[in-house]
């Protein structure tokens, strides 16, 4: 039975969820759906990547992974179908895919579109449901579009780094607001050295230690921990981290003046 992974900035509210888990199970009846999110920010790259990559790697080999977001960006050509560390990608050729892997696909196959087609979101996703139907039943990846296709690529988000210090973006504000950045523990511990360390954010907050748990400090005060996916959070407990400290995802549109709202810095001495 194949496992499909569904994530999209369509919004939960939106009926297109449901016509689009539809429209699969027209494809084919035993197909396994499960959602990652229906809530990723309209063109927030980073935060797409974040939400995909941290979830996908937690699911068996051999999964698909549908990703509906951003699909529009420009007219669509051909989606793209990516096989990846036993994992398979099926996206928009948007630049995302790359985002997510941190690294360029091991197969890369373009899916083309029927030109006459009326190409909206459920058309989309069944040329991903179709594709997905023929590799379950055998049929060899690189026959079931054009192999090594051109694509698009985007940069994943990457901290700055220097001898002292390093400085990470604010890639995901989670429901309690919890304030995530795009700083890895192996990243941190790479640059750390076994040196002290502080964390500042808007301007003069620091952290100069990393917890374990929320518990870990008292009620009301600020933390910083590596969160189950292996990135930097920072958090207050009980408390709302990101509307407190007026902190903010990161955006490409973000004003010059704004940039403190949406980074980290750690020194280290």
């Amino acid at each position: 039975m194949a496992l499909l992974t569904l994530t999209s900035d369509i919004g939960s509210p939106d009926y297109l969820v449901g016509a689009i888990k539809a429209q699969l199970l027209q494809v084919n009846p035993d197909f396994r759906l499960i959602d990652i999110s229906h809530t990723i920010p309209p063109f927030n790259y980073p935060q797409a990547a974040y939400v995909c990559r941290s979830a996908i790697r937690q699911f068996p080999e051999y999964s698909y992974h549908l990703i509906l977001v951003n699909l529009f960006e420009k007219k669509p050509e051909q989606l793209l179908l990516a096989f990846h560390q036993n994992q398979y990608f099926l996206c928009a050729d948007n630049g995302l895919l790359t985002m997510i892997l941190e690294d360029t696909p091991e197969i890369i196959i373009g899916l083309p579109l029927d030109p006459a087609a009326n190409k909206n979101t459920i058309y989309l996703a069944s040329v991903m449901g179709a594709a997905v139907n023929k590799l379950v039943n055998g049929e060899p990846i690189q026959r079931i579009g054009i192999p090594d296709t051109s694509y698009m690529e985007k940069r994943h988000l990457r901290p700055l780094l220097d001898n002292n210090s390093m400085e990470g973006q604010i890639i995901f504000i989670d429901s309690f607001e919890n304030v995530i950045v795009n700083i890895t523990k192996e990243q941190f511990e790479e640059q750390r050295k076994g040196r002290s360390f502080s964390i500042v954010f808007k301007r003069d907050e620091v952290i100069d230690k990393i917890s374990e748990t929320y518990a870990d400090v008292p009620e009301g005060e600020k933390l910083a921990f590596f969160n189950s996916a292996g990135y930097l959070e920072i958090a207050i407990n009980k408390g709302n981290a990101a509307g407190l400290f007026g902190l903010k995802g990161f955006s490409e549109k973000m004003r010059q003046g704004q940039l403190s709202y949406q980074s980290v810095r750690v020194y280290f001495t």
